[in-house]
């Protein structure tokens, strides 16, 4: 195959292959379009009275693989969101910050006494386009299927995703002022999502580099990234983030904060975190991670462990409070910092501050105390009708792992559990990331609803564009066994059509169904390099070679037995 070196514009076809297409599926109740990628079969593959020519893939790369797509990243993307909310009742023009989107389009936010979080909607009863576009994205073009192949999970209806956001249980993170993106939701009930982090630190990277990191993590299957970016510029690389990002983007607001007064969170206030939140609610930002949970009285038992406090908003929180003999002001402030959330529908992660650096520290009382406070903050944010996740460890060995989501489904309500691996083990470096999606995989197989991914630089340095891959892939092959043992039939549909062809030695759709069409292509061609054009004619991999192949010989069996 013929490819072309990578690009914010490079077709998609380098990627996922040359079977694989753009389709659109409309709303019923909205004028919304919802993409989805299909990969068009080689051959015929039948399921349950079912035959599939080709296979709907649920897809996180917006418009950078559409091919009739113009891509700019100096303009961004398109105001998709705008198409669809004439006016948006409830809102209106802000002054609250200074910031004007590269775009031109002016900052929104609820108007006085109004609530326009998708959260206040559900409690409603209003079933908005946001909702129907998740509930169509996560059925995957695929209901008919879903209906028939007698699994436990019926497609998603836009009535199922109301009453979840509505009971708090799933979130569609969807600031107003980030109309570029195409909505997710985050739950137990929907199919897992992963997060890739982005951003520059002091040390490295530049705007370029992150909107690249960022463009292609969506493009290899990221459902959110956040701009964790502490170096310099951080305003304008999160802008360039967002207008050409086409998944939600989270952040951690007090990075930027700290940077404000540079580098000494001794002298953080109120008053700079707060207008920090409003220039970041105004470019578009669509969940924060707040670190609210970091209380007084757990710092004693933090200070007692192995590794401390490994959160870098934790550990500036924590000394905040020590050096001013005060408690959190995320904590006290808390029900101020939800009426800005509040006003521009950004759906707060709270943060886990305390989480373990180390399997000693584990499920510790620091841990655990602080996962009670943010179940109490939970209760905070709903009556402001403001969206939640909660964020979970850590370093988890694997026989604790379990327990995390018992007690954060208990403590904090069900709402969504958001967590960072957990990783099972203290002694991956170079292959954290694998380590990360052991424990990812068993806790979302539990329940849990997002991954933060993990890269092979974990612990060692700012991930490059490579790791940015390796980190989404694996996660995103975590993410799916983890649908697998939750029964998604799509999931199972997947692997099925996989599995058939692995069979029928149709390398062209193994290529194409796998997490990495490019790689697994490549690897493939390497292996054979004397095959050439007939490389896909061979009924055998070189691991095996044509006399010791298994399913060959079993394929041959089977023709004998039929003969």
């Amino acid at each position: 195959m013929t490819t072309s070196p990578d690009s914010l514009s490079t077709p998609e076809q380098n990627f996922y292959g040359p079977c694989s297409r753009k389709i659109h599926i409309d709303g019923r109740l909205h004028p919304i379009r919802v993409a989805m990628r299909e990969i068009e079969l080689s051959k015929p593959y039948s399921f349950n009275g079912q035959t599939f020519t080709s296979l709907p893939l649920y897809d996180t790369s917006g418009p950078y693989s559409d091919p009739a797509a113009e891509i700019d990243p100096e303009k961004g993307l398109p105001c998709l969101r705008d198409e669809w909310h004439d006016a948006r009742p409830g809102t209106e023009p802000s002054q609250k910050s200074p910031h004007r989107p590269m775009n031109g389009r002016t900052p929104l936010r609820g108007a006085e006494g109004s609530s326009v979080t998708q959260m206040h909607a559900a409690r409603n009863g209003v079933v908005t386009p946001e909702m129907e576009y998740v509930a169509i994205r996560e059925n995957q073009h695929l209901e008919e299927w879903m209906e028939t192949s007698g699994s436990v999970r019926p497609p998603v209806t836009a009535e199922f995703v109301r009453d979840e956001v509505a009971r708090g249980r799933a979130i569609i993170p969807a600031n107003i002022n980030h109309p570029e993106l195409e909505p997710m939701i985050i739950g137990k009930n929907f199919r897992v999502k992963i997060n890739a982090n982005i951003g520059n630190s002091a040390l490295g990277s530049s705007i370029d580099e992150e909107v690249e990191k960022a463009v292609w993590a969506c493009r290899w299957g990221a459902d959110t990234i956040m701009d964790l970016s502490t170096g310099s510029n951080i305003h304008q690389t999160r802008e360039w983030i967002l207008r050409n990002s086409p998944v939600p983007v989270g952040t951690v607001p007090i990075y930027q904060a700290l940077e404000k007064v540079g580098g000494i969170a001794e002298e953080l206030t109120w008053e700079i975190y707060r207008d920090t939140l409003i220039e970041q609610a105004e470019q578009g930002v669509d969940y924060f991670t707040i670190h609210a949970g970091v209380l007084q009285e757990y710092l004693p038992a933090a200070t007692e462990r192995m590794t401390g406090i490994v959160s870098r908003g934790g550990s500036i929180m924590a000394k905040w409070c020590k050096a001013h003999n005060r408690e959190n002001f995320l904590y006290s402030r808390f029900d101020e910092i939800c009426e800005i959330l509040t006003a521009y529908d950004i759906a707060i992660s709270i943060g886990d501050g305390l989480r373990p650096g180390s399997i000693a520290d584990a499920n510790d009382e620091a841990q655990f105390g602080e996962l009670k406070t943010l179940g109490e903050l939970t209760l905070r944010a709903w009556e402001q009708d403001v969206q939640v996740m909660i964020e979970g460890p850590g370093h988890v060995p694997m026989n604790l792992v379990a327990e995390n989501m018992t007690k954060q489904q208990e403590y904090c309500h069900e709402a969504p559990f958001y967590t960072l691996g957990p990783l099972v083990t203290d002694i991956g470096a170079g292959y954290d990331h694998v380590n990360s999606a052991i424990g990812g995989t068993l806790l979302a197989s539990l329940g849990c609803a997002m991954l933060c991914y993990v890269t092979p630089k974990e612990h060692l340095g700012l991930p490059n564009k490579d790791d940015v891959r390796e980190g989404v892939i694996v996660h995103k092959l975590a993410a799916h066994a983890a649908d697998l043992a939750r029964h998604h039939p799509a999931a199972w549909l997947h692997d099925n059509i996989m599995s058939a062809a692995r069979y029928s030695f149709a390398w062209d759709d193994q290529f194409n169904l796998s997490l990495d069409p490019a790689r697994a292509r490549k690897w493939r061609e390497e292996s054979s390099p004397e095959a050439g054009d007939k490389l896909n004619e061979e009924r055998f991999c070189s691991m095996c070679g044509p006399d010791f192949c298994s399913m060959k010989k079993s394929r041959e069996a089977a023709e004998t037995r039929q003969k």
